[in-house]
């Protein structure tokens, strides 16, 4: 059974790794200085620990895409390469909506990526991306594409919703928004933030499962699920039940903080893994936004009685790490 790197990437929060068709893994995150979009590749998941990155596209000075620039996923969709990230204007650096990169070959890792534009709304939806939006993914079901994202509605701090549209090409909707959540429950409002965040889709035994992050990003952050049937409406709010608990939260015995933001790969022997990112301490100085020391982690998924996704954190498997130099501090701070 293969053993697998925990934190797999040293101040990355946001992870997504996505292995192609040829087995090739490739990994993004949100970097520290929330300035560019980089990616890495590998053979192996635990490659990805000491895959030299590749920046394919930096920050804009002013104006739009000029700050912020977060949450990136690589996917493979529609025959071609995109990423998918969040970005801010200057100087409205709350202006956040989500962009595109689309690669003008075949080799993420070496051809040229150029911008796709701001992600554009059907046509008669006068309400996508015209607030703070942001995580957006994407997944492909019975032929069709599909994008789930981040929406604040509401005044002062708003309300961060989930919506879901079909997609008609990778960087437009082919139809209107459908609110998929919104933050009901007190596990979800915790911080000073009503939140829905940061959705990631897994697809198993006729179910379809979208997990999702709740809350402020301080140790209040954790992961509710929603679950639909294969054979349902994707776009009838109907069709999806929310979990009435978080499926992972704050563990402080095990110095696990915030978990969250999470993805879905599968590992290298074909089983179900997870990367998520959490701080191991609690107390944060400052502006959350200044501590870069929510780490991507991995960790593999089970399933219970009733199908859908488990998240056991397990000791061993969270602190097996390649940086010597920080196990120390992780387990002992």
């Amino acid at each position: 059974m293969a053993t697998y790197l925990s934190p797999l990437a040293l101040q990355r929060a946001d992870p997504y790794l996505y292995k192609h068709t040829d087995g090739k893994y490739y990994f993004t995150a949100t970097c520290p200085k929330y300035d560019r979009v980089e990616i890495r590749s590998a053979d192996t998941v635990n490659g990805i620990a000491s895959a030299k990155p590749r920046t394919v596209w930096s920050r804009h000075l002013s104006g739009i895409m000029a700050c912020h620039i977060w949450a990136p996923e690589i996917h493979y969709i529609m025959g071609k390469w995109v990423i998918y990230f969040a970005a801010g204007e200057l100087p409205d650096i709350w202006k956040i909506r989500p962009f595109t990169l689309v690669c003008k070959g075949d080799d993420p890792m070496t051809d040229e990526w150029e911008e796709g534009g701001m992600m554009q709304a059907a046509e008669g939806d006068p309400y996508s991306f015209t607030d703070f939006s942001l995580d957006m993914t994407v997944f492909e079901h019975k032929e069709k594409w599909y994008a789930i994202w981040a929406q604040k509605v509401g005044t002062v701090n708003g309300i961060s919703n989930l919506y879901i549209a079909e997609l008609e090409t990778p960087t437009r909707l082919k139809t209107v928004q459908v609110l998929l959540t919104t933050p009901d429950y007190d596990w979800e409002r915790d911080g000073g933030f009503w939140v829905n965040e940061g959705p990631a889709v897994l697809k198993y035994e006729g179910k379809i499962y979208c997990t999702f992050s709740a809350s402020a990003t301080g140790a209040c952050y954790c992961m509710g699920l929603l679950r639909a049937d294969e054979d349902a409406d994707l776009l009838d709010p109907l069709s999806w039940k929310k979990d009435r608990y978080p499926v992972l939260q704050t563990d402080e015995a095990l110095k696990v903080y915030g978990p969250g933001h999470n993805c879905f790969v599968k590992g290298d022997e074909g089983e179900q893994l997870t990367l998520l990112h959490f701080r191991n301490y609690e107390k944060i100085s400052g502006d959350p936004l200044n501590d870069h020391n929510r780490h991507a982690h991995v960790l593999k998924v089970t399933f219970g009685k009733d199908g859908a996704p488990v998240f056991k954190l397990n000791k061993d498997e969270l602190y097996n790490t390649p940086f010597e130099n920080e196990k120390q501090k992780y387990i002992n701070d």
